[in-house]
């Protein structure tokens, strides 16, 4: 279901285990737990995803979390509407800055596990198709970003 690569930063299992359990619960609110499609996450430095925010987006910063995904929304959706998978199909690569994260959680005075467990959900509805350009695609974006967040019992106000 998903994979977890380090990249500049030492295996943590407090990581891997925030993020198994978001994936888990975002695979199940999109009716994806039989879907064998593979999510990759990259947890990395500050330097790396900028290089990739360059490379990729031309943004020349650092930036939190980076969205790369396989299907385009109307394709994924008809997919998962005729639970259409290929065995081990690619969902997409989400790479996160760990660093990022930690500032984040200060910043925003709340847990790691609620900003490294956003960072996760919100990469994954990107790979999903939704984005937050237009203010009604990001409300639709939020609460359902809010709504894995509520169910898993990660709140704000958790410190």
């Amino acid at each position: 279901m998903f994979e977890i690569v380090y990249n500049g930063i030492a295996e943590n299992q407090k990581y891997e285990e925030i993020i198994g359990k978001v994936v888990q619960e975002c695979y199940k609110k999109e009716n994806l737990q039989n879907s064998n499609l593979i999510l990759t996450i990259t947890l990395t430095t500050p330097q790396n995803i900028r290089k990739l925010n360059k490379t990729y987006r031309n943004i020349d910063r650092a930036t939190d979390v980076l969205s790369f995904p396989v299907f385009e929304k109307q394709e994924l959706e008809n997919k998962i509407k005729m639970q259409d998978f290929n065995f081990e199909d690619m969902l997409g690569d989400i790479v996160i800055s760990i660093e990022q994260v930690q500032e984040q959680a200060k910043e925003y005075e709340h847990s790691f596990e609620r900003e490294l467990s956003y960072m996760v959900v919100h990469g994954f509805y990107h790979l999903m198709g939704y984005d937050h350009i237009e203010e009604q695609d990001k409300e639709l974006m939020r609460k359902k970003e809010e709504a894995i967040l509520k169910q898993l019992k990660i709140s704000r106000d958790e410190t």
